[in-house]
């Protein structure tokens, strides 16, 4: 009787207030964290899906294809990807001299590599372009090797680079806190070089940390537009990145070409940012044997 009596409650109760009762009966931290990541992240997504499926699919890969947009993601996505990797190495490097070294002015340094967070990006844009200009303090060095930074597609990477730093660097520093130097000392008073003892004592525990601050880096600078509009010249098929793309289909109220170019952005940013973490996984597993 009582399993008859729950089929008949379940039949007459619909799905959705079932779902809803579990979600009261859930813990309120539980509760405000599904609220808050449904309204600030799942519900614009699913809109701007919605918002590109009224698009046929005819005209959706037409625009998704374009040259010009299959340009803007070589961009975007090659140079986010370069910038990423360079700071990989970088910030790695900063980060080793942040904690492993004491030197004057310490602090300043330190606060200074969280500076591109503070900065307004547009602020970074200008700065970055009159320095590295023609006539600027570094394109005056350039310019006679016949390098050309601001206004080309170098420069976009340049202001990647810019803003992405700071994730490499404060994502691996606290673990390089935590690693204990005497395995190091250790490995030297056996007789390995220092080379050695990088690559086999204290790159395979940090390897998974520096492809996480290399995934942050990535992904901030697909979405970098402020510094990268001004730096660069836009031109289609040289420097043009997706970002600005999308606003300039939004200045031409092509809200839904504008919309279908986010989509295709967003699903290829997911599946870059899931092959980083799959490599990190990878790295963790080989890591613990």
């Amino acid at each position: 009787m009582a399993v008859s009596t729950n089929l008949e409650t379940r039949k007459k109760d619909p799905v959705g207030k079932v779902f809803l009762d579990k979600i009261i009966r859930l813990p309120w931290t539980w509760r405000i964290t599904i609220l808050y990541l449904f309204f600030m992240l799942f519900l614009p997504i699913v809109a701007m899906f919605l918002k590109a499926s009224t698009e046929p699919p005819a005209k959706f890969w037409e625009i998704a294809t374009s040259e010009l947009a299959l340009a803007t993601y070589n961009v975007t996505f090659v140079t986010s990807m370069l910038a990423a990797a360079v700071n990989g190495i970088f910030g790695t490097l900063i980060a080793w001299v942040l904690v492993r070294y004491d030197f004057p002015l310490k602090r300043i340094f330190d606060a200074t590599v969280d500076l591109p967070f503070a900065l307004p990006t547009s602020v970074a844009g200008l700065t970055l372009a009159t320095v590295y200009s023609d006539n600027g303090w570094i394109g005056s060095l350039l310019s006679p090797l016949g390098i050309k930074v601001s206004f080309t597609r170098l420069g976009v990477g340049v202001a990647m680079i810019y803003i992405s730093l700071p994730f490499v660097v404060r994502t691996v520093q606290p673990v390089l806190q935590e690693m204990e130097k005497e395995i190091e000392e250790a490995a030297w008073s056996l007789g390995a070089s220092q080379w050695t003892t990088f690559t086999k004592v204290i790159l395979p525990p940090l390897f998974p940390t520096i492809l996480t601050g290399i995934a942050l880096g990535f992904s901030r600078a697909v979405g970098e537009y402020g510094s990268t509009v001004i730096i660069a010249s836009n031109t289609p098929f040289q420097d043009l990145i997706a970002p600005v793309l999308i606003f300039q289909r939004l200045e031409q109220y092509d809200y839904s070409g504008a919309t279908v170019i986010g989509v295709v952005l967003l699903a290829i940013s997911l599946v870059l940012l899931l092959a980083i973490n799959l490599l990190q996984a990878w790295a963790r597993r080989y890591d613990n044997r």
